[in-house]
Order: structure tokens, then C-alpha cells, then sequence
């Protein structure tokens, strides 16, 4: 695993660290992906989650983390969270603590089997998370039948943000409409201060991105990269 701070920036400190699974080399997550198929991939989706929550204990997280699943390889959640439970309980991980996020560019071929997962989740204590928001399958229409704790939107609305006025619209939109719906927003993928600096005037203070922190293979990086530092003070 490797992992990806998301950082509070009206806070000043890590809001969570994102486990992004890597090969034993570090091997890149798409290579990865190349060998998952519809066969293991129950398999590989509950080993990523006891992997990130083993690998979070041993390096000392005491923070919230992130885990990405697949909600098509859930065939009954509340058999299939059984192994996270036990690994959270083995490694005296609370699981108050994990977030589980799941990416809208995956096409969830049934809906209902995805708000029954969510309802699991909550139940037992995980928050959840849309990630890669704008940019799959369902959109709205998904943020209507599924409300999560956490939106994350994606990176292509991101970038450039600061000179796209579109792109600011939308953004802003996003943020008073997950207000309202009591949902926080996380921006990923900045990789300029400029566009950190106009997602804070767009009032975004969850962020994640290359520009703060690059994910790093079995260890962690707490405090932001030593540039961005004058642009957090500005616009925290």
C-alpha cells in the first residue's frame, strides 16, 4: 500500500491518509488492475481493505484512513465486511476511524445492492465517500439515490480551475449543494497553488493533490510539501 494524505487546510493538519494499493515493488495501481477479473476480484477486493488497515496499524496512523472498494465485487455486505471487521479488531483499529470510497467511473450494475452496502457500512460505523465525482457513470443521478459522507470531486474539474471560469461555477455549485445535503467536499488532484489557492475562495478546504503530497510507498508524508506551506496560511 501506499498512502496519500488529504489535508485540512482551514485545520492546518491531515484530515486522512487515502491507501492506494501498489505491487511489492511499488508497482503502479494500473498494472495491478491488469490482473483483477471478474473471478478474484472478492479476493483482491478484501485483501486490499485487511492490506490497508494492517499497513496503517504498523506505521502508526492515528487518523482517519481511506479505502477504495468495488462495490460490484460485494456480493453480500454484511458477510463481506466481516474480514474488515476482524482485521480493524485484530490490529485495535478503530473503525470509527476508516472511510470507504468507491469510485462513480465504476458502472454499478445495481443500484439497490449499492445503498443496501452503504446502510451496512454506516451500521457499522464506516463513514463513506463517492470518489472521482464528475467524471463517471451516474452523477447526480447516483448523488440522488446515494448520499455518502464525503464527496470527493475529481480532478478534471480541477484542473486549471483557477483559470476556467466554468469550472469555478460548477465547483461552486458542488460545494452549496453538498452543504445543504450535509456533505463534505474534498478536491483531488491539484497540482498548481493556483488552483490551491482558488478552490480555497471557492471554499473548499478538504484537499488532495500531487502539489501537496505524492503517495508514498509503505510510509507516510504528515505535513505538506515545503511550496505550499505560504499558500495554506493564505487561504486557511
Amino acid at each position: 500500500m501506499a498512502f496519500q494524505p488529504i489535508f485540512d487546510i482551514a485545520g492546518g493538519k491531515v484530515f486522512a491518509q487515502e491507501a492506494l494499493v501498489r505491487g511489492k515493488d511499488g508497482r503502479s495501481a494500473s498494472e495491478i488492475f491488469q490482473h483483477v477479473t471478474p473471478e478474484n476480484q472478492y479476493q483482491f477486493d478484501q485483501l486490499c481493505r485487511t492490506t490497508a488497515i494492517r499497513t496503517a496499524s504498523r506505521l502508526g496512523i492515528d487518523g482517519a484512513i481511506s479505502i477504495n472498494f468495488m462495490p460490484n465485487a460485494v456480493y453480500d455486505p454484511e458477510n463481506c465486511i466481516k474480514q474488515t471487521l476482524n482485521a480493524a479488531d485484530k490490529c485495535g483499529f478503530d473503525i470509527r476511524r476508516i472511510i470507504f470510497e468507491f469510485t462513480e467511473s465504476e458502472n454499478v450494475v445495481d443500484t439497490q445492492h449499492l445503498q443496501s452496502i452503504m446502510r451496512v457500512y454506516r451500521k457499522s460505523g464506516f463513514r463513506t465517500a463517492i470518489d472521482d465525482f464528475g467524471a463517471g457513470y451516474a452523477g447526480l443521478n447516483l448523488l440522488a439515490d446515494i448520499v455518502p459522507d464525503i464527496l470527493k470531486i475529481d480532478r478534471h474539474l480541477i484542473t486549471d480551475i483557477d483559470k476556467n471560469k466554468v469550472r469555478q461555477i460548477l465547483v461552486r455549485h458542488i460545494v452549496a449543494m453538498c452543504e445543504d445535503l450535509g456533505v463534505e467536499v474534498i478536491a483531488e488532484g491539484i497540482e498548481t497553488p493556483e488552483e490551491l489557492s482558488a478552490l480555497g475562495d471557492l471554499g473548499v478546504n478538504l484537499i488532495q493533490g500531487y502539489y501537496l503530497a505524492t503517495p508514498q510507498f509503505e510510509s507516510l508524508q504528515t505535513h505538506p510539501n515545503s511550496p505550499l506551506r505560504p499558500a495554506m496560511s493564505k487561504t486557511g
